[in-house]
């Protein structure tokens, strides 16, 4: 398992070849039968557990170039691969592998006054591209989910990640060879170099859209130069907010793990809204158990009573720190905690703590985040725990796709009409 890092004198011509050797690879896979892309899954699954040696052995390669580079703590664990997480990479693949296969789904199905009897069914999106930072486990994640929803792939991994994703995708590959499926399917960019990623975002006659999944740079390049359409996935700059009848122990648990599971994953928690009611009855607990647990705390108002915590800029609010860092400000109920976040947040995760039903009814409608949850810890957004065995992102904006894209939302779908010799008058 080799990756090729030299830099390629006309990047046009490879990221051209590319596309289109990947979308020569979709008539196969948009007929490919359920039965053979779930073998294709599995033997990939295998081939992943079976190398996982020779993928630490690349992943110790890119931890070294990501310390170099100067990568935050966060941002190499990210990066970081050890046998429990490609056992995580193999379970993923396996969740993907059993799930129901997507394509020729019948979404609606209707008959008309005319004689015309009418089936709305999914179907491929055709070839999509990933374009993401860091986390080698998204190779995996995003060739799977592209290949159960009959989907070519191009995956464009960032430049820290490049050995680790070189050695998954030639499992993906082995996999798909031995289910006699177009190892083309899945293809990886095998170069840093970043006119790659320029020549996927025009790649127009190609490549049907593009997926970025990183930080808000990467995001924002893309949607600025994309010609292909996009699914965007935007910065997780989740909150919590705490409200007057929470219960503590609940309230502790949750804040806790939505902010230091782990601190450099989109679902994180960036800044926690307290209620002024829940500060007066509970005292600052809950800001002193952050301190203890080493979070960085940065608070507004009541919050900077609190031995310990920094006082807050205007920067720290609709910030995605992906750090042990976090900004806290206390408000007078939930009008004023929606109020914040709509001002701050980044429509991809919210949550609220309470045991009112109708204050978690007020947050849900005025919200309108891809994800909102009601005592649940932020954590869980991801579309593994959505059930989807694993995501290629969460999509933040408002066409086509929303929340965890799983296979399901990487189809679109196309009407099949039949009559009995109808003719229209």
């Amino acid at each position: 398992m080799t990756v090729s890092t030299e830099h390629h004198s006309d990047i046009t011509a490879l990221m051209a070849d590319i596309g289109q050797r990947a979308r020569a690879a979709t008539p196969a896979l948009a007929i490919a039968t359920a039965e053979r892309k779930h073998a294709a899954l599995i033997g990939a699954a295998e081939a992943v557990w079976r190398n996982r040696a020779t993928i630490i052995e690349a992943n110790v390669k890119d931890m070294e170039f990501g310390t170099q580079k100067g990568l935050s703590a966060a941002m190499l664990d990210r990066l970081m691969l050890d046998e429990d997480r490609i056992r995580g990479v193999v379970d993923g693949l396996r969740a993907i592998a059993e799930q129901r296969d997507p394509v020729g789904e019948v979404m609606a199905e209707w008959e008309e006054a005319n004689g015309l009897h009418i089936r709305r069914v999914r179907t491929p999106l055709g070839v999509i591209g990933v374009i993401y930072e860091s986390r080698p486990n998204v190779t995996a994640d995003a060739g799977a989910l592209c290949l159960k929803s009959g989907n070519a792939v191009i995956l464009r991994g960032g430049s820290e990640s490049l050995h680790s994703s070189g050695a998954l995708h030639a499992c993906l590959q082995t996999g798909l060879k031995q289910a006699g499926l177009p190892i083309d399917a899945v293809q990886l960019v095998p170069t840093r170099d970043r006119g790659a990623v320029q020549a996927m975002l025009t790649d127009v006659n190609n490549i049907d859209v593009i997926v970025p999944r990183g930080g808000k740079g990467l995001v924002g390049l893309v949607q600025r130069e994309a010609r292909v359409p996009v699914f965007a996935h935007l910065e997780g700059i989740c909150h919590i907010y705490v409200g007057a009848d929470a219960d503590p122990a609940m309230a502790k648990d949750i804040v806790l793990n939505a902010k230091t599971r782990r601190t450099g994953i989109c679902g994180s928690m960036e800044c926690l809204l307290v209620d002024a009611a829940y500060l007066a009855a509970h005292g600052d607990a809950l800001i002193t158990t952050l301190i203890d647990a080493g979070v960085e705390v940065r608070g507004q108002g009541a919050i900077c009573n609190t031995a310990g915590v920094k006082p807050a800029t205007d920067a720290d609010f609709g910030n995605e720190f992906l750090d042990m860092i976090c900004a806290a400000k206390v408000v007078d109920g939930v009008d004023e905690a929606i109020a914040h976040i709509r001002q701050y947040g980044s429509n991809h995760t919210d949550a609220v703590v309470t045991a009112r039903q109708s204050i978690a009814d007020a947050f849900f409608a005025g919200l309108d985040s891809a994800i909102l949850m009601h005592n649940a810890s932020t954590q869980f957004a991801d579309g593994g725990e959505f059930g989807m065995g694993a995501e290629i992102g969460i999509a933040t904006g408002k066409m086509h796709a929303r929340g965890p894209v799983g296979a399901e939302q990487l189809t679109s779908f196309k009407y099949l009409v039949s009559g009995g010799g109808a003719v229209r008058a």
